[in-house]
């Protein structure tokens, strides 16, 4: 998949459409710089999954959840995390196995604790302020 983004709004709604085919067990990677749009499109994955509260940023937090969808949706940021221990210490491998969609920010800092069926998509910027999502 290659997508041309203008706005925030049409990454919200790619991400969506993304969720709509969701079925549960999904683990999506999302990977690019800073002000990328990765929470942006996740917040269209909540959107897409019916989840009732709205999908903020947890790089300070590191997870947040959302409950209330038809899938739950668990969202992670990698990008102050200092080791893979970390990230196993506040639960990695038990969302892994909840049965939800799993979302990580970042997540190329610790690849190998990735599920090989991970679904990897990467944002650029694309010109006047529009991105590529590819992957």
């Amino acid at each position: 998949m290659e997508r041309q983004v203008a706005d925030e709004a049409a990454m919200m709604a790619l991400g969506e459409e993304l969720a709509a085919g969701f079925e549960g067990g999904e683990v999506i990677a999302l990977v690019g710089g800073l002000g990328a749009g990765k929470t942006h499109l996740t917040k269209g994955f909540a959107s897409g999954l019916g989840c009732t509260a709205e999908a903020t940023s947890p790089t300070f937090a590191l997870l947040h959840e959302y409950p209330g969808g038809r899938l739950r949706l668990a969202h992670l940021d990698f990008y102050r995390m200092e080791s893979a221990e970390e990230l196993l210490a506040i639960g990695w491998d038990e969302l892994l196995d909840e049965g939800g969609v799993v979302v990580a920010e970042w997540a190329d800092r610790f690849p190998e604790l990735m599920p090989k069926e991970t679904r990897w998509l990467r944002i650029e910027a694309a010109g006047e302020g529009g991105r590529k999502v590819s992957g």
